[in-house]
């Protein structure tokens, strides 16, 4: 098949038509439109799952003294989306690090909410209550993020068992 202007047609790349040379085929938008609408899919190291979730925190925890005046019930059902979050977006290859960093990320959020006098010590004892009288959603939220880790681990294997063995 020839175009017009009498040149050979070029072949489409991984087809078996040609297509005339120098025309190229209108790119598909609706390609375009699915991924504009798609959630977006960050792909963190175990250093930067770490710094979002702690930094996230912190901001959650100043967010709540702000509004709520320092409500550790409402910081704490907030950090269970953190934790989701953190081990859907860390990479499969740091995927152990998300259950580990997100109790550290509590930690450090509750500085601005913990009950506490002036000075460090106070402070200290203020955080070390609120861990202790929060501990059930702390545990919720670390074994959140332990079994959306286990489910990425145990669908990464299956992909990886079920794909052709090269030698």
């Amino acid at each position: 098949m020839r175009p017009q202007d009498g040149r050979p047609a070029a072949p489409r790349p991984g087809r078996g038509r040609p297509v005339p040379a120098g025309r190229r085929p209108a790119p598909s938008s609706a390609g375009a439109v699915r991924s504009g609408r798609r959630m977006p899919n960050p792909r963190l190291t175990g250093l930067g799952g770490g710094l979002f979730s702690g930094v996230l925190m912190l901001a959650l925890g100043g967010l709540d003294l702000l509004l709520s005046g320092g409500s550790l019930t409402v910081y704490s059902v907030l950090f269970l989306p953190v934790c989701v979050l953190t081990a859907l977006w860390v990479r499969a290859s740091d995927l152990l690090s998300a259950p580990v960093v997100v109790p550290i990320a509590f930690a450090v959020g509750l500085l601005p909410v913990a009950d506490g006098g002036h000075g460090f010590g106070a402070r200290m004892m203020g955080l070390v209550t609120a861990l202790a009288t929060q501990v059930g959603w702390l545990y919720a939220g670390t074994l959140a993020a332990a079994v959306v880790v286990l489910g990425r681990a145990v669908r990464r294997a299956v992909a990886r068992r079920r794909a052709p063995h090269r030698p």
